[in-house]
């Protein structure tokens, strides 16, 4: 069976649909079937691999209100052994439809066990929140990885999120553990130097060796529709989130 882990952060622009996109690819690029679910209504993670979302018929949205089967809205990746479950602004209106919903909190999870089999990784994307899709997602999930920008204010929010992993786990989903902490846009500046220590001496073992640079690359790849290891193999990004892949598989 895949493993499947949930990338999440209810703070934005931490660089989460970043990590799920690269490390999904990588994983792929190592020749590890993968499948990237986009559980984000703004769709970045679709579009960010290429994705024609106002060509789509069907999308996350079906899956988890109308119950389609999630092989039939997965469509191919850019790259061989990548496959995506891809969304749209539909997505949004998901929350609202299922508030009333028997076991709306496991409707992805009920998705996600019928592809299982299929795939050696299965990431999701999550929005920036802990509203519904992002307890789906975390509901689905074996392992949940922590995407930590380092700035100033990287730990705010953290203990919060922390607290929902260990709610979720006590009453819906008792496999549920931290995978990991990942450090995002890491700059050579003081300042992240002291973020980077500040996170490892409060989490210690749980924080990815593994920090993404703050990179351009990063950035261009997915208004090509590529992940970075397409666009520039060779940029630090590209680098690191390999660097990354190689560490989550030794994990489990």
């Amino acid at each position: 069976m895949g493993r499947v882990i949930v990338v999440a952060n209810q703070k934005g622009g931490v660089g989460k649909t970043t990590t799920a996109v690269n490390l999904a690819a990588c994983m792929a690029a190592a020749g590890r079937p993968t499948l990237l679910i986009d559980l984000d209504p703004q769709g970045n993670a679709s579009s960010g691999l290429g994705i024609d979302r106002a060509a789509l018929e069907r999308t996350v949205y079906n899956a988890l209100v109308d119950g389609v089967a999630l092989h039939e809205i997965v469509v191919p990746g850019p790259m061989e052994h990548l496959s995506v479950a891809p969304s749209t602004k539909d997505l949004v209106g998901a929350e609202l439809e299922l508030v009333n919903a028997t076991e709306r909190e496991f409707r992805l999870r009920r998705q996600i066990e019928g592809v299982r089999d299929a795939y050696e990784y299965v990431f999701i994307d999550c929005p920036p929140s802990l509203g519904l899709l992002t307890l789906n997602g975390l509901v689905a999930s074996d392992g949940v990885l922590i995407t930590l920008q380092c700035e100033y204010y990287a730990l705010e929010g953290l203990s919060e999120l922390l607290h929902t992993i260990v709610l979720v786990r006590d009453s819906l989903n008792p496999q549920l553990k931290l995978q990991g902490v990942l450090l995002t846009m890491f700059q050579h500046t003081n300042l992240s130097n002291q973020v980077v220590a500040d996170v490892r001496a409060h989490l210690g073992q749980k924080v990815y060796e593994t920090v993404i640079p703050r990179n351009v690359t990063l950035s261009e790849a997915p208004s090509f529709g590529q992940p970075v290891i397409l666009y520039d193999v060779r940029s630090p990004g590209a680098r690191a989130y390999i660097a990354l892949a190689t560490e989550v598989a030794a994990r489990g």
